[in-house]
């Protein structure tokens, strides 16, 4: 059984139906690095399999949801050649189509701060929910990146136009405003009680007709197409000139050559 899988950068805890998945790397804001991908990827691999899940919900350890991309994982990406950035960016997208086809719902629960691709996990899931605090950002421009691979989710919950406009100014926003462009839909004080209502909610509902409103809907959306465009798409810009110029000054607390803040 999965629940009985100890990973090393998440936690699973079964609650009454509720399968809670929490990113458990609170040192470094539960930044993504290749392992943590790759178990969350299996870990909705094999909750796929089991009887008596309701829900499946993600949150964070500790103050932050998810910061992103990890320093440390960042440092190896900027001598990745264009075929390894390939590889890199598909496996993320794996581990967020790993989420999509869940056959039971997913909630976000936004306990902090949400950046690059922490935004993405929170748009790919059927439902979110964030605490007024939390703070949101598409980060990856201030790198010379682009948010290409959660693209497909994110453009699917806030629409083209604000997508395109919070992508390319990687602006910082917060809870209140992500509810009202819907990429969240609350901004609660109380993440658990919100959760735990959605939760009974469900137990009114059929469970397979649940599982197969969810598949209906998510047939509709299917666009393997762009995916696969976004996945080469983000490894053109990791291996150009300005991406490698972005990472590196990230990484060297510097700003990059290519910034005209007149500063």
């Amino acid at each position: 059984m999965v629940l009985d899988i100890e990973y090393e950068t998440i936690a699973l805890v079964f609650e009454e139906g509720m399968v809670k998945l929490e990113l458990n790397r609170p040192d470094v804001h539960n930044a993504f690095n290749d392992i943590m991908i790759a178990e969350i990827s299996d870990a909705f691999r094999r909750l796929a399999s089991e009887k008596e899940i309701l829900a499946v919900v993600i949150t964070g350890n500790g103050k932050s949801f998810c910061a992103g991309a990890d320093l440390n994982w960042m440092k190896k990406m900027a001598g990745y050649s264009r075929d390894e950035n390939i590889e890199d960016a598909r496996k993320m997208a794996e581990m967020f189509m790993a989420i999509q086809e869940c056959p039971f719902p997913t909630i976000a629960s936004v306990n902090g701060a949400a950046f690059g691709g922490g935004v993405g996990l929170v748009a790919v899931c059927d439902f979110a929910f964030a605490t007024p605090n939390a703070k949101f950002s598409f980060s990856e421009t201030n790198l010379g990146l682009i948010p290409a691979v959660i693209s497909k989710w994110v453009i699917e919950r806030i629409g083209v136009k604000r997508a395109k406009q919070l992508f390319m100014t990687g602006e910082r926003f917060e809870a209140p405003y992500a509810c009202d462009i819907g990429l969240i839909d609350g901004s609660v004080h109380d993440l658990d009680g919100t959760i735990n209502e959605v939760m009974t909610q469900f137990r009114t509902s059929g469970p397979m007709s649940i599982i197969e409103s969810k598949k209906l809907i998510d047939r509709y959306q299917d666009d393997t197409g762009f995916l696969e465009y976004s996945i080469n798409a983000i490894a053109d810009l990791r291996a150009s000139d300005e991406g490698k110029e972005g990472i590196a000054a990230f990484l060297d607390k510097r700003k990059a050559t290519w910034r005209r803040d007149g500063s």
